[in-house]
């Protein structure tokens, strides 16, 4: 019994000191800050947008003194491009800022040409027939070359082809068109306003501005 208790007593020293032979040291980690997401303002021209999703999405409106003003112009807007490969429109998103609604289309490829002017109904590319989404105005976007699926004809845009947005002047975003090389998209808005179109790549997108 002498023994056993001699040789316990180095074992008790060193419970004590807090340290146990070939235990690591002992390390303190600090908390990383926290990761803050932006929306991308119309300024912004490489920044990339969050990855589109298969139905509608929200982005924060952004606030600061980027922010552009809102838009006045209400003329057509078009420009011609021939790139080698149509782009595959992946879907779009939208955002309520100060003064304006911000739609973004997304794609995967090149840029490509396009046109957006006002149009007094909506319809079907291909079969014309009349799309049955009320409005007080509509703007409508021509994606010329593109394409809205992929190669074995599965749809790229998501599970619904209108989106429901309803902000202070959108209301919709309908994929109202997938035909011949051509995606048609259409903004349905309570009321005509002034609008601008912004063009940027890396990714390709397009962004459409509607004043309130």
């Amino acid at each position: 019994m002498k023994r056993i208790a001699v040789a316990l007593v180095p074992l008790a020293l060193l419970v004590a000191c807090g340290t146990t032979p070939g235990a690591p040291s002992e390390v303190t980690v600090t908390p990383a800050s926290p990761i803050v997401s932006l929306s991308p303002s119309a300024s912004d021209q490489t920044s990339s947008p969050p990855t589109p999703t298969t139905g509608p999405a929200t982005l924060t409106p952004s606030a600061g003194p980027s922010e552009p003003a809102p838009p006045t112009a209400t003329k057509p807007v078009e420009v011609k491009r021939t790139p080698a490969e149509p782009p595959v429109v992946k879907g779009a998103r939208f955002a309520g800022h100060k003064g304006f609604d911000r739609v973004v289309i997304d794609l995967q490829g090149d840029r490509t040409g396009y046109k957006v002017d006002w149009v007094k109904q909506l319809v079907q590319d291909g079969s014309g027939d009349p799309i049955d989404i009320k409005g007080g105005a509509y703007l409508q976007v021509v994606l010329t070359p593109a394409t809205a699926h992929t190669e074995d004809g599965k749809p790229t845009w998501g599970r619904t082809p209108v989106l429901e947005p309803d902000l202070t002047n959108v209301r919709n975003v309908v994929q109202a068109g997938d035909f011949e090389g051509v995606v048609t998209i259409a903004i349905v808005l309570r009321h005509r306003a002034g609008f601008r179109v912004i063009d940027q790549s890396n990714p390709s997108r397009l962004v459409i501005d509607v004043a309130h």
